[in-house]
């Protein structure tokens, strides 16, 4: 728990044990985030982990490049996303994002504001928000406007340095109270997914368990898992 949680009660494990998924709610979907280095043949890679199985979001995440070549090396896989109706997000930049006319962008704590994206980006542009392990963040998030929360690292992961660790109670407190999707990040694999689907995930994030072996492979391990 965080301190900004002080004020909430706090979630025992029990929480996510006793968790049962509203019917309404649609069932847990794959998101993928990119890994940074999306040259050279990264674009087939994505092409066919798109169409291994479903996928409902791409997420392009590069880092130290200017914006003309982060524009350069985000169009082609931008194209492929439309292409298979994949929603393509851009990460932490808004201006990017309002370059490219992505589909929307994802926010860290220190990316922007929501209600700024909003304004720069448009009513229909998806909007999310790294939120931790703070609920306190994501009701804040909530209340600027935000599409969804990501929760995480749930698992160690290299993709980024980790320094909170939710319980997957969080997202079953999330489902139970809010309407609005959570996004479950962090070192995620076919193997560990389903105590976080399980507990309430609206989205697994996910990265260096696709990109890091044979994403067709990774891709349709994963789409077993969601099946349930």
């Amino acid at each position: 728990m965080t301190e900004e949680d002080d004020s909430l009660p706090p979630l025992g494990p029990e929480f996510a044990a006793q968790f049962q998924r509203d019917d309404r709610r649609p069932a847990c979907q794959l998101y993928l985030i990119s890994p940074l280095d999306v040259s050279g043949g990264f674009a087939d890679r994505l092409a066919r982990a798109l169409d291994a199985g479903p996928v409902a979001a791409f997420q392009f995440r590069v880092k130290d490049v200017d914006q003309h070549e982060a524009a350069r090396l985000a169009e082609p896989l931008q194209r492929i996303c439309a292409d298979r109706d994949v929603a393509f997000l851009v990460n932490d930049s808004i201006s990017l994002a309002k370059r490219l006319g992505a589909d929307g962008v994802h926010l860290g704590q220190e990316d922007g504001d929501p209600r700024e994206a909003r304004s720069v980006l448009g009513p229909s542009a998806q909007i999310g928000v790294t939120c931790h392990d703070s609920r306190h963040l994501a009701m804040e998030a909530g209340e600027a406007g935000a599409d969804y929360v990501a929760f995480g690292s749930f698992y160690p992961t290299t993709t980024k340095e980790v320094r909170h660790r939710p319980e997957p109670a969080i997202l079953s407190w999330w489902a139970t109270v809010f309407e609005l999707p959570s996004v479950a990040i962090g070192g995620i694999t076919p193997a560990n997914a389903r105590p976080l689907i399980d507990a309430g995930a609206d989205f697994l994030a996910v990265s260096a368990s696709v990109w890091g072996g044979d994403e067709i492979a990774a891709v349709k391990a994963f789409n077993q898992v969601l099946k349930g």
